[in-house]
């Protein structure tokens, strides 16, 4: 999996310019505009447009915040959102060069599984994916999981670190053409070049 967080990989002298798409936006009432749908923020399409619109804009990036709680006053306004992992595999198969950057905590997932989303996400966009790593603050996403409120900031930031070196040697475990098949030959694709993961 390419990651662009990479020196290597950075463009000198150049700023990259994403776009945060708040859903239905970022004042309270915005949902209320006769000019937008007042469940867009649920529809694809919705997020396909804006993605398409930022391509032809020259913007490098869209970006969807997220966090395993709801938001707000939901008496005043739209509750929950759509997963921002599988949205935008969506979004990437709607669009040519734009980056999609999806929010996903470290604390309330496992590193096999947020590996593994990103993964199928940067492979489905063609390596335009990054993930926005969250520790997530809030006892109400803590109380989703059974917990009485979050877990010490300390702790949090301990297991984000391992978490993200778990994840980046999960990606690194096999190099980007270990997989091999030959139908006429009729042997099944098969793993090489894999390699283990030390201590795990």
């Amino acid at each position: 999996m390419s990651r662009s967080i990479s020196r290597k990989n950075s463009r000198d002298g150049q700023m990259s310019i994403g776009l945060n798409i708040l859903g239905f936006g970022a004042h309270s009432g915005a949902w209320r505009s006769p000019e937008v749908p007042a469940d867009a923020y649920l529809d694809v399409e919705y997020y396909r447009n804006i993605a398409r619109i930022s391509e032809r804009g020259c913007l490098d990036a869209i970006f969807l915040a997220d966090g395993p709680a709801l938001a707000g006053d939901v008496s005043r306004q739209p509750a929950g959102r759509l997963e921002p992992t599988v949205l935008l595999t969506a979004v990437a198969l709607a669009t040519q060069r734009i980056g999609v950057i999806a929010t996903a905590s470290s604390t309330y997932n496992d590193p096999f599984n947020i590996a593994r989303r990103f993964a199928s996400l940067d492979h489905i966009s063609g390596g335009r994916a990054a993930w926005n790593v969250v520790t997530n603050a809030g006892d109400a996403a803590a109380q989703h999981f059974g917990l009485t409120g979050a877990p010490l900031h300390v702790d949090r930031y301990a297991r984000a670190d391992e978490f993200i070196d778990v994840a980046v040697k999960l990606w690194d475990s096999w190099e980007d053409d270990a997989i091999i098949g030959d139908a006429r030959a009729a042997a099944l694709p098969t793993l090489r070049k894999s390699m283990p993961i030390p201590g795990r």
